[in-house]
């Protein structure tokens, strides 16, 4: 049974379209569908909500503490309801996964994503539920950091707001804790992979054999 559905993202207007707020579009759509709107809570250093379904109480939970500091949110919601990891489902963006495409799964490797990187050291433990929603990889690794941070192309857009409304045709599945029954809902569209773009080469520089990778801000690890 899931007691907490959390959405991974960033505040703030300027991150809102950006491919690593998935996990807020997911959950914005499942607070439209249990008609739960989100209020901020300083006690959950996020957006929260209250709903009840089928007699048992349900928790929504947006982190606005950016990225990778996600943990930090979900483990002040989680400890004082005494929900345990495995009654939580985060939803977050995949690099992995294409457009269009949503994985559900328990546990595993946060594959460097801060969100899910900080949630497991809070609880100490991965042995959570993810919704995994696909944004594509650019084809570089040198690219991810900007690829995350801007808004997925109208095709992608669109490819990614259909797996959403997809994994919520699994909601009641998933609040009741049938997890295969959602997983079947989930996986069993495969739509055509969308086209990513090429990777670029990078530009040699006068006595260089490849470019340098680009400087970080001091404020970007926060946000990724």
């Amino acid at each position: 049974m899931i007691r907490l559905l959390v959405g991974l993202g960033n505040p703030g207007p300027d991150y809102d379209q950006t491919r690593h707020n998935a996990g807020f579009w997911w959950l914005d759509a499942v607070a439209k569908a249990l008609n739960a709107p989100l209020v901020m809570d300083k006690s959950y250093h996020g957006l929260t909500a209250r709903t009840v379904v089928n007699g048992q109480t349900v928790w929504l939970l947006k982190p606005q503490t950016f990225m990778n500091l996600s943990g930090k949110s979900v483990a002040a919601l989680a400890n004082f309801f005494k929900i345990s990891p495995q009654e939580m489902l985060v939803a977050h963006d995949e690099l992995d996964i294409a457009p269009g495409e949503a994985k559900l799964k328990l546990g595993g490797s946060h594959a460097g994503h801060n969100g899910l990187r900080d949630i497991h050291a809070q609880f100490g433990t991965d042995q959570y539920w993810r919704l995994r929603l696909g944004i594509g990889h650019p084809g570089n690794k040198a690219e991810v950091v900007n690829w995350v941070l801007k808004k997925p192309s109208p095709d992608h857009r669109i490819a990614i707001e259909q797996s959403i409304d997809r994994a919520l045709t699994a909601l009641a599945k998933l609040l009741v804790g049938d997890m295969e029954q959602a997983t079947r809902l989930i996986h069993t569209s495969k739509p055509p992979r969308p086209k990513l773009p090429r990777p670029t080469r990078p530009t040699p520089t006068s006595g260089t054999l490849e470019a340098a990778e680009p400087t970080r801000t001091a404020a970007a690890p926060n946000v990724l």
